[in-house]
């Protein structure tokens, strides 16, 4: 019977070489984003959002990116979430996407900052309405009796709302990771993995290649 030791596999579908890689890691990132949503991969935008407690503790969770460019990665949430008080302590974050089926992963480390209001109000105006009664319904993160009592509070926003506009909340919104070090993982044989680390210096980026 094998053990959780012996489960591996052999990284042999592709590379990542310096003359490959695109000289800006935004543009690379969008390369290789294209490449994962050409390829089908279920919920491409996914990704590990870590961050840091009052007491220093690292915390993560999965949440879904909703746009980027050359000022950084943008995902929404509750403000008044753990995440969201986590991040009003220290406005610092690491991204990570991890595309198994393409063998690659991306790192993403930086400040992070709220988006304008306006980009909320856009981005939570284009949400389904479920969703937008549901940023309402739900106290994220904060300890709820049952999920009666959730559905419950579900129904009263719904009520409330019903042939409405639904209001942005005034805590709720998006988060801007602005990057100062992305890395590039592409899985190889004999665990030699290509890793190419960008890092935002004064007038562009440098670009190393990282022991595997």
């Amino acid at each position: 019977m094998s053990t959780i030791a012996d489960l591996r596999r052999e990284y042999a579908s592709r590379a990542l070489g310096e003359d490959q890689a695109d000289a800006d890691p935004i543009r690379q990132f969008a390369e290789w984003f294209e490449e994962a949503a050409n390829a089908q991969i279920l919920d491409v935008n996914a990704m590990t959002l870590a961050t840091t407690t009052p007491d220093g503790d690292p915390d993560a969770r999965i949440v879904l990116l909703k746009g980027f460019d050359d000022d950084g990665f943008v995902f929404f949430t509750n403000y008044e979430s753990a995440k969201g008080r986590e991040l009003e302590m220290t406005p610092r974050a690491c991204l990570l996407f991890f595309w198994v089926e393409l063998e690659r992963q991306v790192r993403i480390t930086g400040s992070v900052t709220k988006v304008s209001k306006a980009e909320s109000d856009e981005y939570f105006h284009s949400r389904p309405v479920e969703s937008q009664i549901g940023a309402w319904a739900s106290a994220q993160s904060t300890i709820v009796a049952d999920r009666a009592q959730l559905e419950a509070r579900y129904a009263a926003m719904a009520a409330q709302y019903a042939g409405q506009v639904v209001p942005l909340p005034a805590f709720w919104g998006g988060y801007r990771v602005a990057p100062e070090k992305v890395e590039f993982w592409q899985g190889r044989p004999s665990r030699l993995h290509d890793r190419l680390l960008y890092t935002r210096a004064a007038g562009g980026w440098t670009r190393s290649r990282l022991s595997p």
